[in-house]
C-alpha cells in the first residue's frame, strides 16, 4: 500500500505563562502571517505581534484556560448569519453548594424546584449570568456540526445525541448511564465538552431574542425567529428534540430548553418549550455563563 508522507512544522505561541501548542502556518491574510490550530481557530500575526485572533485563543492568551467549572464557547456564526460572540459557559448544570449559593460542581446534583427569578439572581450573586437563548443557540448549532455528536459518526448521520431521558430523576454530574443511548456529553468544535445539554434537567432560559428586560417572553415566537429555525432539522427527528412547528404566542412565560430525564424522544439540545416563571419543580434546573476576560 502506497501511502503520500508530509512533514509538517507546527509552532507554539507564548505569553507569559499561557502557552498554545500545534499551531500550522495557515498562509496569509492581508499581507501578514496566519497560523491555525486543528479546529480552524487562527491567530493573524506581524511578526511577534498579534493583529487578530480567534476570541478564545486570545482569551486564553490573555487569562490562561477558563475559570474552573467553565468551559470556552468559541464565536459563531448561526444560520441566520447572527454572530454570536465567545464566551464561557458552565460545563455542568448549577448545584447547590454550602449556605445556599450557586455551585459548578462535576459531582453535584442539578439545582431544581427554583423559579425564573430566583435562578436568575443565583447566578448573579455568584457573579455570573444565566445563559441567554443565543448563547443556547451557539452551543447547540456548534455541537451540531462536530460528527463526535452524531450516532453516524458524521454530520447529519444518524441522529444527534440525546442524554439522560428515560426516567429515574435527575442525576448527578458524574453519574455514567448505563443505556449506550443516553449520551450525556456533548463536543464543541474548540474541544470544550458540556455536560447535560441534551437532558437529565430542562434549564431555564434568558430569552434576548423574544424577551423583555428581565428574560421573560415578551411577544410572540414568530415561524422565523432563529428560536425555532436555528436547528438543522425537524421537531423530534434526527435527536433534535421537540420545539414548535409554527409561532406560538407564549408572552410572560419563561424558556425552557435541552429536556428531562423523563422527556424520552423529546429530548434534545434544540428542544424549547416554556413554563410558567413561577414553576418550581424537580425537573427545571439552570446553567451559567460568564463573558471572556
Amino acid at each position: 500500500m502506497n501511502v503520500e508522507l508530509n512533514q509538517e512544522r507546527s509552532f507554539t505561541v507564548r505569553a507569559g505563562a499561557n502557552i498554545l501548542h500545534g499551531l500550522f502556518h495557515g498562509g496569509e491574510w492581508e499581507g501578514l502571517t496566519k497560523y491555525e490550530n486543528a479546529q480552524g481557530q487562527s491567530l493573524i500575526m506581524d511578526g511577534t505581534a498579534i493583529v487578530k485572533g480567534s476570541p478564545d485563543l486570545m482569551h486564553y492568551l490573555r487569562n490562561g484556560a477558563a475559570q474552573p467549572g467553565f468551559v470556552v464557547v468559541p464565536e459563531t456564526t448561526l444560520p441566520s448569519g447572527q454572530v454570536v460572540p465567545a464566551f464561557q459557559v458552565a460545563q455542568h448544570v448549577a448545584s447547590k453548594g454550602d449556605g445556599g449559593a450557586v455551585s459548578i460542581s462535576a459531582t453535584g446534583k442539578p439545582w431544581t424546584s427554583i423559579n425564573f427569578a430566583d435562578a436568575k439572581q443565583a447566578c448573579a450573586d455568584a457573579g455570573y449570568s444565566m445563559i441567554t437563548e443565543t448563547q443556547w443557540l451557539a452551543i447547540a448549532w456548534n455541537a451540531s456540526q462536530v460528527a463526535a455528536n452524531w450516532t453516524g459518526g458524521k454530520v447529519g448521520e444518524g441522529s444527534m445525541r440525546q442524554g439522560i431521558r428515560f426516567g429515574g430523576g435527575a442525576k448527578p454530574g458524574d453519574y455514567e448511564p448505563t443505556n449506550e443511548e443516553e449520551r450525556r456529553w456533548l463536543l464543541l468544535s474548540n474541544g470544550s465538552l458540556i455536560c447535560d445539554f441534551n437532558g437529565n434537567v430542562f434549564q431555564w432560559i434568558f430569552d434576548d431574542v423574544q424577551g423583555a428586560a428581565d428574560g421573560l417572553i415578551a411577544k410572540r415566537i414568530e415561524a422565523d425567529s432563529i428560536s425555532l429555525t436555528t436547528a438543522p432539522y425537524p421537531s423530534e427527528q434526527k435527536g433534535m428534540g421537540y420545539r414548535p412547528d409554527g409561532s406560538r404566542d407564549w408572552s410572560g412565560y419563561a424558556l425552557i430548553r435541552g429536556g428531562y430525564w423523563y422527556s424520552d424522544v423529546n429530548v434534545g439540545a434544540f428542544l424549547l418549550s416554556d413554563v410558567s416563571p413561577g414553576y418550581e419543580y424537580d425537573d427545571v434546573g439552570f446553567r451559567c455563563t460568564k463573558s471572556l476576560g
